[in-house]
């Protein structure tokens, strides 16, 4: 049986939406279309390129996140140096090592750009804080005259997974025919970061306006990472700590009515035992109970799920809540 996945963003908590994959596969459950936010996207990037779980659990234990946090010696200067380096760079650490580790993930699979891929088989949510508006990629990068078959997927994700002043935005400069009459040099570039700012849990990407063939339809499943970062509150010092504390509560209930009101019955809820999205220095064994977190979730939801069920429950609550069934 094939599904449509969306996955949602959650930081380094991402691993648990391996642990779900691998329930899936256990079930010969095969992933038609996939779609995610922030680390959602990342999973995303590696199912549609061909990783199973046990490979994405592997790559992630091996990988030292804190590595990620990549800047320049120059901007180390305690106090002075990240404030300076967020005042130029617009950010506190740079997104390059993250894509870097990316790009050779795919690479490894023989896959580049999104044209490399069946079509729509990736989707990748970011935003667009310039224009002030939501981002589909890779067809909505077209609005800036590039070419969605040739962006590199590594390119989408860190779009994906940039922090708001944690990692610097990707700065994209329109190509001349997509610009405005009179614009200035200035208003030529928009910021891109990361996509959980408008929506962290895409679930509503591969629904339709009208009703489905539903003999042939393919069911979209979410993989939700649920459970606050932590049971502490965040404590602010200045300006920095109030922007980390700000982002961290919009993902932690970003998208929750929405789900919690809509789509419960096809969502897979997987704790996040308290791991909050920045904890890159995360133990390996924290690593892997998060995985088995997934795992567990997962077999708990795919033990109780039927199509038949799915389709019933897609009509009640999806098309009529979108006031869309015709009766």
């Amino acid at each position: 049986m094939k599904i449509n996945a969306v996955f949602e963003g959650g930081g380094v908590k991402g691993i648990a939406l391996a642990g779900a994959v691998s329930a899936a596969e256990s079930r010969g459950i095969e992933f038609h279309q996939v779609a995610g936010t922030s680390s959602g996207a990342i999973i995303a990037a590696l199912v549609a390129s061909g990783y199973q779980a046990e490979e994405m659990k592997a790559i992630i234990e091996a990988t030292p996140f804190r590595a990620f946090l990549q800047r320049s010696k120059l901007f180390d200067a305690k106090v002075v140096g990240p404030a300076v380096r967020l005042l130029l760079k617009k950010g506190l650490y740079s997104g390059e090592a993250l894509e870097n580790w990316m790009h050779k993930l795919l690479l490894a699979k023989g896959i580049r750009n999104f044209g490399d891929l069946k079509k729509n088989q990736l989707r990748i949510i970011a935003s667009d804080i310039s224009q002030r508006k939501l981002l589909v990629l890779p067809d909505d990068i077209a609005q800036y005259g590039i070419d969605p078959q040739h962006l590199a997927i590594s390119k989408a994700v860190r779009m994906s997974t940039s922090i708001p002043y944690f990692f610097d935005p990707v700065i994209i400069r329109k190509t001349a025919d997509k610009r405005l009459p009179n614009e200035t040099f200035a208003e030529q570039f928009v910021y891109v970061v990361d996509g959980g700012l408008l929506s962290n849990f895409p679930l509503w990407i591969f629904d339709h306006d009208d009703v489905p063939a539903l003999d042939s339809m393919i069911p979209t499943v979410g993989f939700q990472l649920v459970g606050r970062g932590s049971s502490k509150p965040n404590t602010i010092y200045g300006p920095l700590t109030m922007f980390k504390a700000l982002f961290s509560t919009m993902m932690d209930a970003h998208d929750e009515r929405y789900i919690e009101e809509v789509n419960r019955f096809r969502t897979i809820k997987i704790p996040t035992l308290g791991v909050s999205i920045t904890q890159f220095d995360i133990p390996l064994e924290t690593s892997r109970l998060l995985y088995d977190s997934g795992k567990q979730a997962g077999e708990r939801f795919f033990d109780k799920w039927r199509l038949n069920d799915y389709k019933q429950d897609y009509v009640q609550h999806v098309l009529r809540n979108n006031k869309a069934i015709i009766i």
